[in-house]
């Protein structure tokens, strides 16, 4: 199909399919319905994880989950446990899980440019034994996220390679943009929804590292 602007939709797999091929024999054969013991080491090796969800009605959300390694618990083969921790109270992630239970998980482990992608059902509970495993520091979160593996499977290096996200030499200068309480602030200025003040932008950014120094569990 073609749009106003001249650009070709692809509106089927099979549209799809035809311009883009087919995948390998491996990578179509790769997805396992378990956690073996390379999605197992994986996962443990692993300080930070992508979280997607989607509500009821569709929309989509992904929440980066970050914590010392292992934090995600492999309770067995088919099963995961990701802890709750202190954040912004939006709980986007929670709020959808308990309209759709669908996720997606995508694990990341610096030094490493392949990944681990996994699919399963979600559910969010409290379970004091499961809880009490994830606590640090004496602190202990109220609430877990359970996971239902459907699908486990490695994924390539390519994008983390194009990315260079590993390689200190692209990291960027922090300073390159303003502090999040000023980008945030300036926002709702924009939108009309508030007026702005210096002091204001200040006292927000202390409250932000505030919260990271005495929030974080």
């Amino acid at each position: 199909m073609i749009d106003e602007s001249g650009a070709t939709l692809y509106t089927s797999a099979a549209e799809l399919r035809a311009a883009l091929g087919i995948p390998s024999e491996l990578a179509a054969r790769k997805v396992r319905t378990q956690l073996d013991k390379y999605a197992r080491a994986f996962i443990e090796r692993s300080p930070f994880v992508v979280l997607g969800t989607a509500s009821v009605s569709g929309a989509g959300d992904v929440s980066p989950r970050g914590d010392v390694p292992g934090f995600v618990l492999v309770v067995d083969d088919r099963t995961l446990f990701l802890p709750e921790r202190p954040g912004n109270a939006r709980y986007d992630s929670l709020l959808n899980i308990v309209e759709n239970p669908a996720v997606a998980l995508l694990f990341f482990v610096p030094g490493f440019d392949d990944m681990l992608r996994v699919n399963g059902r979600g559910t969010v509970l409290h379970h004091p034994g499961l809880l009490a495993r994830c606590a640090v520091n004496g602190k202990v979160p109220h609430v877990g996220i359970r996971v239902q593996v459907e699908e486990a499977f490695l994924h390539c290096a390519k994008a983390l390679r194009r990315g260079k996200l590993w390689d200190s030499a692209t990291c960027q200068d922090r300073k390159a943009l303003p502090t999040l309480g000023r980008m945030i602030l300036e926002q709702l200025a924009d939108a009309g929804e508030m007026s702005l003040a210096e002091g204001q932008i200040a006292a927000v950014d202390t409250a932000i590292e505030e919260n990271y120094r005495q929030s974080l569990y």
